[in-house]
């Protein structure tokens, strides 16, 4: 840590949607909690990157959807770190602002804010903590450091960081020059003649200054924020903003509401392949790939095929002849468009949603705090599901007004409340729920629990339930 500085306080900003990866990511369940380049999940990965941070270093503070607040802390566990939950998504700059807040109330002046985004693919942890070791100086002593990376092509998904010539603030940071929004292909190749970098939306500052520069360019939005604090609930390790203070917050990123407008802002060069894994073209360059130049992943057979990206998640996905393609199975949507149109997929899941078609929310799985349910076939009057419940977990006690139920064991044990009744279900055990019956299921045992679910009613939809406890705070809800 430098001289003089406080705590570094890690931030990690997880409230992206990541709509141009869908059907892989969907608002249930975005790019940043998916396992897309390994076997954990991005957001993962990038807490895994707070291990080698020079000290002393306080517990990450996430900022998250309240939705995915269950999935967050599973795919956190044992690393502890602060939830602030956010009502709705606001951009940046308000997430960054009430991550300060808490932070200056938890650490005091002079604690520093590493803001990292939760769906980025960083090639070179190491690389990343040079870096902040770099950035450390300057930071404390007021500048607002941005990361840059060295442009490998004219990319027009990417903003841009002109760097000013002479000295920095300190060694091994420049002051910048210019912010450049994302360029066409053209003025992209001119940012690369000039030695730009690419804006990776990773910042260090002390958590004072932007929240003074925030009230100097924003001041509408940072009052938003205080307020939202100010009403803040706590439960646990999480924290709820006042809802309707943030509802009425302005919707910038930090980069438009600070970043472009300070006369502190400087930059450091991240030594490591990075990508913002926008796009299915990021996310195949990032994936490994054939002589053809082609990602296969899932049951994929691909003949002549070259530079695709071609995922099987449910099935079969054959593929011969492609050109510079895409194409996504999943178990309730297929995607397929040529590299050229990728940044389209956003457009198409607006129009989907506009049609309000319900693949834009969730896949065919739907995660739950308790696990999670696939909904296998359904017809008027009869749908079949799979629950699938973690060790330890339980449903909410509940009962349904319109629909009976039929669940049979095929894996671990089951605990069923069904009325005044409690009893344990092995493997082969069923049991009918009536309609109108208060029931419940947990898994006592150390193993997963799987349960096939036979529903059957004039109405089977998931507001069909009235929670009457829930271990997870959701009662009366129906989510």
């Amino acid at each position: 840590m430098a001289a003089g500085a406080g705590v570094l306080v890690p931030v990690i900003l997880c409230g992206g949607a990541g709509s141009r990866l869908w059907p892989l990511s969907r608002r249930a369940l975005p790019k940043q909690l998916l396992p897309l380049t390994g076997a954990q999940s991005l957001l993962q990965q990038t807490a895994a990157r707070l291990d080698g941070l020079p000290g002393p270093v306080a517990e990450p503070l996430v900022v998250c959807n309240e939705a995915h607040r269950f999935l967050v802390e599973r795919q956190l566990a044992g690393r502890e770190p602060w939830l602030i939950l956010e009502p709705v998504g606001r951009n940046t700059a308000p997430a960054i602002a009430l991550a300060a807040l808490e932070a200056l109330q938890r650490h005091g002046p002079g604690c520093l804010l590493l803001v990292l985004s939760a769906d980025h693919a960083i090639a070179d942890a190491a690389g990343l903590v040079s870096a902040v070791r770099s950035a450390l100086p300057a930071a404390a002593n007021g500048s607002l450091v941005a990361f840059g990376v060295a442009p490998t092509r004219p990319e027009t998904g990417y903003g841009y960081i002109a760097a000013a010539p002479g000295p920095g603030p300190a060694p091994g940071v420049q002051r910048v020059a210019r912010f450049r929004e994302k360029p066409d292909a053209t003025t992209a190749a001119r940012y690369l003649a000039e030695g730009c970098l690419w804006n990776t939306g990773l910042f260090l500052f002390r958590a004072d200054r932007v929240l003074e520069e925030l009230g100097q360019h924003a001041p509408a939005l940072l009052a938003a924020c205080e307020q939202a604090a100010a009403g803040a609930a706590a439960e646990g390790r999480c924290l709820r903003p006042d809802a309707a203070a943030f509802h009425a917050c302005p919707a910038d990123s930090i980069d438009y509401a600070v970043m472009e407008r300070t006369d502190r802002a400087a930059v450091v060069p991240l030594p490591s392949a990075w990508s913002d894994v926008g796009a299915f073209p990021a996310l195949q360059a990032v994936s490994a790939q054939d002589a053809q130049g082609n990602s296969q992943q899932g049951d994929v057979l691909a003949l002549d095929c070259q530079n695709s990206f071609l995922r099987a998640e449910s099935r079969l996905l054959a593929a011969v002849g492609l050109r510079d393609c895409i194409v996504i199975e999943t178990a309730d949507a297929v995607l397929v468009a040529p590299h050229s149109h990728a940044q389209q997929v956003k457009a198409l899941v607006d129009e989907l949603g506009r049609r309000q078609r319900p693949e834009v929310d969730t896949g065919r799985e739907v995660l739950r705090p308790w696990g999670s349910f696939d909904s296998l076939h359904g017809a008027p009057g009869y749908q079949v599901k799979r629950l699938t419940v973690l060790p330890g977990a339980q449903l909410s006690l509940q009962l349904h007004q319109r629909r009976a139920e039929h669940w049979v064991v095929v894996a671990g044990t089951a605990r069923i409340t069904r009325d005044d009744a409690v009893f344990d279900l092995g493997p082969g055990g069923h049991v009918h729920i009536p309609v109108g019956a208060r029931h419940r299921i947990e898994n006592p045992g150390s193993e997963t629990l799987q349960i096939i679910e036979v529903q059957l009613g004039d109405y089977l939809g998931e507001d069909d339930i009235v929670r009457l406890d829930d271990a997870y705070g959701r009662t009366g809800r129906t989510d």
